[in-house]
Order: C-alpha cells, then sequence, then structure tokens
C-alpha cells in the first residue's frame, strides 16, 4: 500500500486567526483600502483600526489586543523618510523591540507581533502582508489567550 500523503498532512482544525491591524491613515489604510477596491484577495482574518500614524500606537494598546483575544497584531505604517509626521514610523520601530520584550514577559511568541512599511500605493503588499501573517499564526496555533 502506498501513501498518498493525504494521510500525512495535518488535519485542518478550523482555527482562524485573529489579526488586529493598527494601519496609519496616510499610507497603509490607504493601501488596505486600495487592495478592496482592486479586489485583490486576502483572508478576512485582519481587522483594520485606522490611526493617524503608527508612532501614536502605545504599546499597551498591542499588549491588550494580544492578551484579550487576538491571535497576532500587526502594525503598518508609511516607509522611513516618508512619515506625514516627520518621525512617527521611526517611533513605532523603536517600540517595536519594547513590544517584543514584553511579549515575551507575557508568554507569547515574537511571531505575533508584526511592523510593516506599506505605502498607499502597495495594495498588492498589504495583502500579501496579512496572507503571510495568517499562514504564520495558524503554523503557532491559537493565542494562549484566546477566549
Amino acid at each position: 500500500m502506498t501513501s498518498t500523503g493525504a494521510a500525512d498532512a495535518p488535519a485542518d482544525t478550523g482555527y482562524q486567526p485573529l489579526i488586529i491591524c493598527f494601519a496609519c491613515n496616510w499610507c497603509s489604510y490607504a493601501a488596505a483600502d486600495l487592495a478592496g477596491v482592486s479586489r485583490i484577495q486576502y483572508p478576512p482574518n485582519v481587522r483594520i483600526i485606522r490611526v493617524m500614524c503608527s508612532g501614536m500606537v502605545h504599546p499597551n494598546l498591542v499588549i491588550d489586543a494580544l492578551t484579550k483575544g487576538a491571535d497576532g497584531v500587526l502594525m503598518c505604517g508609511c516607509h522611513p523618510g516618508d512619515c506625514h509626521y516627520r518621525e512617527g514610523n521611526l517611533k513605532a520601530e523603536s517600540r517595536a523591540e519594547a513590544i517584543k520584550l514584553m511579549l515575551q514577559d507575557f508568554g507569547l511568541e515574537e511571531e505575533r507581533y508584526r511592523l510593516e512599511w506599506v505605502s498607499a500605493s502597495e495594495g498588492a503588499r498589504f495583502a500579501q502582508v496579512v496572507t503571510d501573517m495568517v499562514a504564520q499564526l495558524k503554523a503557532l496555533g491559537p493565542s494562549p489567550y484566546r477566549m
């Protein structure tokens, strides 16, 4: 009897990760909108929260999202040098290191948080980032804080 590989494949548990995305108003939110208007397909696992700047998102908001049931948090901002608030995205980048340390304190994998630069013209990139993060979170499994 030969194996077709179907028995070796992991069973689909139906787990769908929930991602909270903080998207900069000027670039990343516009990219998400462009993805929608362009009918670019990406998983519906993301809930987008528009913020004026990625640098305005306090690390506590990220940790709150993860400890209240989100499986992952995606922070999207303007590319360095393109921030409408001059250096807001650089502030977000420096906070990312603190967030990763906080994740360790809460017993969460650092892959549950992701910081990406996505400009307004990169709708396809936004869709690809979401798709990649969903796949990554499916491999990790549900958050221990998931209700």
